[in-house]
């Protein structure tokens, strides 16, 4: 199994427009003892700009993982994951979407646009601890990404 040392610093995004729900986010994968850090950002417009590293964004890292709200201001999830895996630097990025919506329109249409997994966030805060636990348990911790800064171009983008 690998182990955050193994990696160094694992860059999670976190596109999230509820401030008590990134808090917690922040506060439980902070409080896991894993080498990560979490950045956010509130909407899906912004989310684009750190991607591209556009204007305060300009040394912005190459999220390790991306956590997605669907129901996002501006610009949401599913535009976000749509030019995610439209654009060859960023398709390789395991998106998460963590949302309220259980709907199944919702759920497919997440996996139509490629999303890696699709969670309904739980209602109590013990069910979302676990939950985001076990997400970076297992996107950090057990599966194995590609550990190249230059990972999210295909062989076809690079030649």
């Amino acid at each position: 199994m690998r182990q955050p040392a193994d990696y160094g610093i694992c860059n999670i995004l976190l596109v999230e427009d509820s401030a008590a729900e990134a808090r917690l986010t922040r506060e439980v994968l902070c409080d896991t003892g894993m080498a990560n850090k979490l950045h956010h950002v509130k909407d899906g417009a912004v989310a684009m700009q750190f991607l591209r590293r556009e204007g305060a964004f300009h040394d912005a890292p190459t999220p390790d993982l991306m956590i997605l709200d669907l129901n996002l201001p501006r610009m949401d999830g599913r535009e976000v994951l749509l030019e995610i895996r439209q654009t060859p630097e960023f398709r390789l990025i395991p998106v998460v979407v963590l949302t309220t919506s259980g709907e199944e329109r919702d759920i497919l249409g997440s996996y139509e646009l490629l999303a890696n997994c699709y969670i309904t966030k739980p209602p109590s805060l013990d069910e979302f601890t676990h939950v985001l636990r076990t997400i970076e348990a297992f996107w950090l911790k057990i599966v194995q990404l590609p550990t190249s800064r230059h990972r999210f171009l295909s062989a076809a983008d690079a030649a």
